[in-house]
C-alpha cells in the first residue's frame, strides 16, 4: 500500500512539473505574440517537451527510482540555487522576447534557417535523453550519491558535461525555431552561465567523486569539444 501510495505521488509530482514548465514556455511565448497561432513556439514546443515526456513514461515503466530523482528540486549548493535561477529566466526573457519579435515583426527568420535550426534543437533534445540513459545519477542537484560511480563512457568521453551540452544547444538556438533575432540577445548569458556553473560543479566533483581527476585528465574538454 505504501508503495502504491508512493508511486502515485511520484506521478502527480512529475505531472505538476510538466503542466507547470508547459504553462510557463506557453505564457511567456503566446501571450507576448497576442496569438495562439504562433506556430514557431508549438514547434519549439512540441520538440523540447515530447520526447522528454515519452522518456519520463519509460522511467516510469522501467527506473521509478531515477525518475524520483529528475523530478526533486532540492538543491543543498547556494552557488547552485543561484544558477538554477538565472537560467530559467534568461530563457523566459527570450522567450517573452520572441514573442513579442513575432506580433511586431521586427526580425524576419527565413523558413530554411527555422527548419535547419529545429533539426539542431531535436538533436539537443534527443542528446539529453541520451545523457539520460547513459547517466543514472544524473539528477537535476549537484551532490554525490550514494554508491556513485564515475561515468565516462558514451557521450561522456566526448565532453565531461553532456548535459549541459545539450541544454545549450536546446536554449541558444531556440530564438531561431521561434522566428526571433532579437530573441538571441538574452541567450548570450547562457555559455558564460554554464561556464560558471561547471566550474562550481566539479569543484564538488574533485572532493567528493572518487577519480574525477583523473577523469578530467582523461576527458580534456568540459561543455564543447576541442574549444573548452
Amino acid at each position: 500500500m505504501e508503495k502504491t501510495t508512493n508511486k502515485l505521488i511520484l506521478v502527480i509530482k512529475t505531472v505538476a512539473i510538466f503542466i507547470v514548465a508547459v504553462l510557463l514556455f506557453g505564457l511567456s511565448l503566446f501571450l507576448p505574440a497576442g496569438t495562439l497561432k504562433y506556430w514557431n513556439a508549438w514547434m519549439f514546443i512540441g520538440i523540447f517537451v515530447i520526447p522528454l515526456l515519452c522518456f519520463y513514461i519509460y522511467l516510469y515503466i522501467s527506473n521509478m527510482k531515477f525518475l524520483e530523482k529528475r523530478v526533486s528540486i532540492r538543491e543543498n549548493e547556494n552557488t547552485q540555487i543561484f544558477f538554477r535561477l538565472c537560467m530559467p529566466l534568461v530563457v523566459l526573457i527570450s522567450f517573452i522576447i520572441s514573442g513579442f519579435d513575432y506580433r511586431y515583426r521586427w526580425s524576419s527568420v527565413s523558413m530554411p534557417t527555422i527548419v535547419v535550426f529545429a533539426l539542431i534543437v531535436l538533436t539537443g533534445s534527443v542528446m539529453s535523453l541520451v545523457v539520460l540513459k547513459q547517466n543514472s545519477y544524473a539528477s537535476q542537484s549537484v551532490e554525490i550519491q550514494d554508491e556513485q560511480k564515475l561515468i565516462d563512457k558514451g557521450l561522456y568521453a566526448i565532453v565531461r558535461h553532456p548535459m549541459y551540452l545539450a541544454y545549450s544547444i536546446i536554449f541558444c538556438f531556440s530564438p531561431f525555431v521561434l522566428g526571433s533575432f532579437y530573441g538571441l540577445i538574452p541567450v548570450l548569458f547562457i555559455p558564460l552561465l554554464m561556464a560558471a556553473r561547471i566550474k562550481n560543479e566539479e569543484k564538488i566533483l574533485l572532493t567528493g567523486l572518487k577519480d574525477y581527476d583523473l577523469y578530467m585528465k582523461k576527458v580534456k574538454y568540459r561543455l564543447v569539444p576541442y574549444i573548452w
